[in-house]
């Protein structure tokens, strides 16, 4: 402030930087008692500026880099992560050796659905950072607004999970060691309700646009009463790789209902919730009913017999799973003698299958051509899918995959959670690299269909400017 006016900070009659300081009204006194030039420059502009330089100054001194602030999270992150491994084996440890297996069993049928979602999550955000990397447009092809979910976003909302989930499985173990059955048996049931109330929280908070879309895309796979857009399907499909979330759900789910969290009562076999429940291959076969009824209303509204081959796909993992779970139903020679051929007949089917329309409908690579010569450069195959050895590591891998998660949906193997944990885990890996190339084909037909509009776009765009020109000759 010079004599009671304020003269704001981009004045022209302010000097430049590096030129000498113009001061009209400084007190000659104070020169010729020896004060220093730099300090009446640095008085004058802090008087020019008022107070928002040194408060900035200070502002941008006190916070620190973000470098610095990462390393510290992960620090954290790290440090939170041992004290839950820490504790979770402390109390397991308390436990008899014979009732610490059905203690574990029991506590991943709880989290196991949770965790392979968290798991989802992560590798979902890696693929949309791999899709902005690319300069692929998935908002269009998702039909996402403008307001949807970046990878930041949602590796947020997996760090949020990857904390919350064990947390709250160590809570459960621990207090259970200790005597609490009450408190434990009450922390997956709040962890559950946690989950929905997030889920459908009806206000502008945790991601409501998001939210909504999500839910909205549910319910028109459970009941697919309009066309068949590409999310659609796209989710249908990522639900068909977690059916291990969905058995575990409805078993957690009827535990909490009947009270039986953290007691024995579930390992009766003629119990409700027991492993020998009809509900349990049901909740397995839902995905793929699910994706069945929407092929079937695709070839209804579309009339291509492709939609009917691809329903037949889906159709080859109900015997599976029907047939394996016929174990705990029939006598034990009927199962060895004719139910368990029946099985693994069922079994190379749904694998081979699959895989073949992973490779030549999803993937688009006929006959394996693309593998070796590229003839068709994209987007992504400038990024990554270029690469020859990626294409073979997808295919093998794909091949292997699909034959491991036909052995995991078999009810009959339901009670080696390990081993069905490790398959569950690999065929979301698998999922996530179908999504690349899942995405790329579809915006190779996006592209292709853009294609195949320009040129009457551009000759509509001639005949008006033909038309207005002889409209102007004729006035």
């Amino acid at each position: 402030m010079v004599g009671g006016l304020v003269i704001p900070t981009n004045s022209p009659h302010l000097r430049k930087s590096g030129s000498r300081t113009v001061v009209s009204d400084l007190d000659e006194k104070g020169a010729e008692n020896g004060v220093d030039e730099g300090l009446l420059h640095s008085v004058e502009l802090n008087d020019l500026r008022g107070v928002t330089i040194p408060m900035t100054m200070s502002a941008s001194a006190i916070m620190p880099s973000p470098i610095l602030l990462w390393r510290f999270k992960v620090l954290m992150f790290l440090g939170w992560g041992f004290i839950c491994c820490k504790i979770g084996w402390d109390s397991v440890m308390r436990m008899s050796a014979d009732k610490r297996d059905l203690f574990l069993y029991e506590a991943f049928l709880y989290y196991n659905p949770l965790l392979l979602v968290t798991l989802m999550v992560w590798l979902w955000g890696i693929n949309l950072w791999f899709f902005s990397q690319a300069g692929v447009n998935y908002a269009k092809i998702f039909d996402l607004d403008q307001n949807h979910l970046s990878h930041r976003e949602i590796w947020k909302c997996a760090m949020w999970m990857t904390i919350v989930v064990p947390t709250s499985m160590t809570a459960y173990l621990y207090l259970y060691s200790h005597g609490e059955v009450s408190y434990a048996a009450s922390q997956p049931v709040l962890l559950y309700a946690a989950v929905v109330m997030i889920l459908i929280f009806p206000f502008d908070i945790f991601y409501l646009s998001s939210r909504y879309y999500f839910l909205r895309t549910l319910w028109r796979i459970i009941l697919p009463l309009q066309a068949i857009s590409f999310c659609d399907f796209f989710l249908a499909d990522i639900l068909t790789s977690m059916a291990k979330v969905f058995s575990d759900l409805e078993r957690s789910v009827c535990r909490m209902v009947h009270r039986q969290v953290a007691t024995i009562a579930w390992l009766e076999a003629d119990s409700v919730c027991g492993s020998h429940s009809i509900a349990i291959p049901v909740a397995l076969v839902l995905p793929y009913l699910f994706r069945l009824n929407q092929c079937l209303r695709q070839y209804k509204d579309t009339g291509e017999k492709t939609t009917l081959l691809n329903a037949l796909k889906y159709s080859t993992a109900v015997p599976v799973i029907f047939l394996s779970a016929l174990k705990y139903h029939v006598f034990p020679n009927n199962w060895t003698n004719l139910y368990r051929p029946l099985w693994l007949l069922s079994s190379v089917v749904n694998s081979l299958y699959s895989f073949y329309w992973d490779v030549t409908r999803d993937w688009d690579l006929s006959s394996f051509t693309r593998i070796f010569k590229f003839s068709k450069p994209h987007p992504l195959s400038n990024s990554l899918h270029g690469r020859r050895w990626v294409y073979v590591w997808v295919i093998g891998s794909n091949l292997i995959l699909r034959c491991a998660w036909t052995y995991k949906l078999s009810a009959h193997l339901r009670h080696n959670h390990l081993t069905v944990f490790t398959i569950a885990s690999l065929e979301i890996f698998r999922r996530f690299q179908w999504i690349f190339f899942r995405v790329e084909n579809e915006l190779n037909k996006t592209n292709t269909k853009l294609h195949i509009q320009l040129p009457a776009s551009d000759m509509s765009s001639e005949e008006e400017k033909f038309l207005h020109s002889n409209n102007d000759h004729s006035v």
